[in-house]
Formats: C-alpha cells, sequence, structure tokens
C-alpha cells in the first residue's frame, strides 16, 4: 500500500489513478491528520509527500515518522514545488529518501517509486549480516544495532551505512556513492551525501566516529573507532 498526502485535488486524484492502474494499491490524503488516521490502522510500504499542506508542512510530518519506531523505516518520497538547494537539503536531513519536483510526468513517478522499493527488497540474495566494532547491520531485518541499541536509520542512510560496511578499510568517493544510492543531476549531490553522513554519524552516536572523511575524496568505515 502507498499513501499520497497532497492537498491538491487533481494532482492527488491523477496520481491516484496512474498508480492504481499500475496495480500499485494507493490511497490519497488531503490533510495530515487524515493521514495519521490511517496510520493508526494500516502501514503502508511507501509514502508520497507534499511538503506545502494545510495543518502542518510535509518536513513536519516527515520529522514524525522518522521519530516513531514503527514508521522510522517507510521510505518517502517528498513532492515539492520547491527546488532551491536549501529546500531539497532540508527534505534529505529532515530524511527523505528521494525527491520530486513538481510539475513531474506520471513516468517518471512510476520510476522513482520502483527504485526506492526495489532498493528496500533487494537484500535476499545477498550477504545478510555486517559488523564492524559494535556496529551490526542486518539488511535481510532491515535493522542495525550498536551494542545492545537499535538504531533507526532512513533507507538511504541504511543504504549508505551498508555500502560503507561492505567495503570496510576502502575508500568510497561521494560520486561513487551517489551512483549507488541517488540519481540527482544537481549541484547539490555533493552536500547531499555530506548531509546523510552527518546525520548517520549522529544517529550512530559513539559508534559515529568509525566513518572517517577522506578530506576531498569521500569517506571509509575503519575497523576501529577513531
Amino acid at each position: 500500500m502507498i499513501y499520497l498526502l497532497e492537498d491538491d485535488d487533481n494532482i492527488r486524484k491523477l496520481v491516484i489513478y496512474t498508480l492504481n492502474s499500475q496495480k500499485m494499491d494507493t490511497k490519497g490524503f488531503a490533510r495530515p491528520s487524515e493521514f495519521w488516521a490511517a496510520i493508526e490502522e494500516e502501514k503502508p510500504e511507501l509514502v508520497l509527500l507534499d511538503i506545502m499542506l494545510p495543518e502542518e508542512d510535509g518536513i513536519t510530518v516527515l520529522k514524525k515518522l522518522r521519530k516513531s519506531s514503527r514508521t522510522s523505516n517507510i521510505p518517502v518520497i517528498m513532492i515539492t514545488a520547491k527546488i532551491t538547494e536549501y529546500d531539497v537539503i532540508s527534505g534529505l536531513d529532515a530524511g527523505a529518501d528521494d525527491y520530486i519536483t513538481k510539475p513531474f510526468g506520471m513516468m517518471l513517478l512510476l520510476a522513482r517509486i520502483k527504485t526506492v522499493l526495489r532498493r528496500y527488497s533487494n537484500t535476499d540474495s545477498e550477504e545478510s549480516v555486517f559488523k564492524a566494532g559494535d556496529i551490526v547491520l542486518d539488511k535481510s531485518k532491515h535493522s542495525v544495532y550498536v551494542g545492545k541499541d537499535q538504531i533507526f536509520l532512513t533507507l538511504k542512510e541504511f543504504d549508505l551505512l551498508a555500502i560503507l560496511l561492505e567495503n570496510k578499510g576502502n575508500v568510497i568517493t561521494r560520486e561513487k556513492l551517489l551512483d549507488l544510492i541517488w540519481n540527482f543531476e544537481a549541484d547539490v549531490e555533493s552536500r547531499t551525501v555530506d548531509v546523510h553522513i552527518k546525520t548517520l554519524r549522529q544517529k550512530l552516536k559513539s559508534a559515529g566516529n568509525m566513518i572517517e572523511t577522506i578530506r576531498g575524496v569521500g569517506y571509509r568505515l575503519n575497523s576501529e573507532e577513531l
């Protein structure tokens, strides 16, 4: 089930019709209060979230989703009319997994949705558990622990940590991380990686020190905390 929170009736009806016609069950909501009531009844596998909304803005809704352990790992694609670097970074920093700007084509939206869902579920054929220091990441369960504490990450934060763990000790360039995780074609690309590294370090707490910045190149995860 996909949830769409969009107050523009025309956009909401078009997106719902398109996704349902592609056999992607979708429910739409014009107001956050309706969205939150639905969340209590059924947890969606993906959320499409507008930024400019009545009652509360999309960034606030996103932060609430990420704060709750029940909804923190739901992939979220932001739908926004705002295209400035600040607005994009604000959404990514709050935990968005991807974004699409209005006006957009339905084929592009479908492609973004399929990419996010495929990345989220494509773990069965790969090595599942990765460890470094106190960090334990299990792809099959989509879980991360630091010691005995479970850490709740966004989809892209999870992918980022998984790549660093899989390549433990090796430097991964920003460009490679962008190629593996994002498909952005904008000037915000380099900062996008840096923002996610920053929030990932914060969530990992002391274990975040294991992620080392290689100035002018990228990042690597050391076997021992620095």
